[in-house]
């Protein structure tokens, strides 16, 4: 039993670039933001990110941290297309795979079950198979005789994600409305790095939630990171809803701009940045 706890800085101190790195959360739903933004500022790149993509992906394209982007879409919710990662592809910033939502999570249950790929229907008759032409499909061999798509596994070297409590030890709890496969892209990495609204003790997990809300289990866990809004501007319900008006001003304002006011300091500094902007407006 060991104590993990760390400093967002120290959890990204432990990837390199080059390699594979899982991000999870939705969209703009419970995304690891703190840890993205400690990405950004440690100079990492050359990365292959797998992504549900929201702000997480556009950020760290906009910074030029992007490789290649592994995907079903990238999308901020509420704004549909996620604005600067929209930019960097138009200008051909990042290779990229874009593939079905469900062959997406059948690629990280591969991986967490260490296959080299699963089957799945998802993709079969549609243009997926067509812009993914590395994609191969197999035929049922019993009696059924049906084709599907091989969907290979997304292996990660490290996967990023952001829960409501944990404790010391690694476990992981979700008090929202939705997984988001955390668990599939901590069980799919070599190593996970999880940040928290909270660290509690063990005990407490169970004290005010159901013990299938502890999504993530210790033994897939390198570091545990209090972060305390560290989802922010994404929401981490119920903890803290979507912030659309900082949200809106992300979209809007060219990437330069928004990381010079925004990202040019840590964590703290962050915060700091996002209240003065929200007193500034009022």
């Amino acid at each position: 039993m060991t104590d993990k706890t760390m400093t967002a800085d120290e959890a990204v101190a432990r990837l390199c670039s080059g390699m594979t790195l899982g991000i999870g959360g939705w969209g703009s739903r419970r995304k690891p933001m703190a840890l993205v933004r400690a990405v950004i500022r440690s100079g990492i790149n050359d990365l292959t990110v797998v992504s549900y993509g929201g702000p997480d992906v556009g950020m760290l394209a906009a910074a030029g941290r992007v490789r290649r982007l592994v995907t079903a879409f990238v999308t901020l919710d509420s704004i549909p297309l996620e604005p600067h990662y929209r930019a960097a592809r138009e200008r051909g910033a990042l290779e990229l795979t874009e593939v079905d939502e469900g062959m997406f999570m059948w690629g990280l249950r591969a991986a967490a079950d260490r296959l080299p790929f699963l089957p799945v229907r998802a993709g079969i008759g549609s243009d997926v198979m067509r812009v993914n032409p590395g994609l191969r499909t197999v035929t049922s061999p019993y009696a059924d005789g049906e084709t599907f798509v091989a969907m290979p596994a997304l292996r990660l070297d490290a996967a990023l994600v952001h829960v409501n409590r944990a404790d010391r030890l690694g476990n992981g709890q979700y008090l929202g409305p939705d997984p988001y496969f955390d668990d599939l892209f901590c069980e799919a990495a070599d190593a996970a790095y999880v940040s928290c609204e909270q660290i509690v003790d063990t005990a407490e997990l169970t004290k005010a939630a159901a013990p299938q809300s502890l999504l993530i289990k210790r033994l897939h866990v390198r570091g545990v990171v209090e972060a305390p809004g560290g989802a922010h501007f994404t929401s981490c319900a119920p903890d803290h809803g979507r912030d659309e008006d900082f949200q809106r001003l992300y979209a809007r304002t060219p990437w330069a701009e928004f990381s010079e006011r925004f990202l040019a300091g840590d964590e703290q500094d962050y915060h700091a940045a996002v209240r003065n902007w929200q007193e500034e407006r009022g």
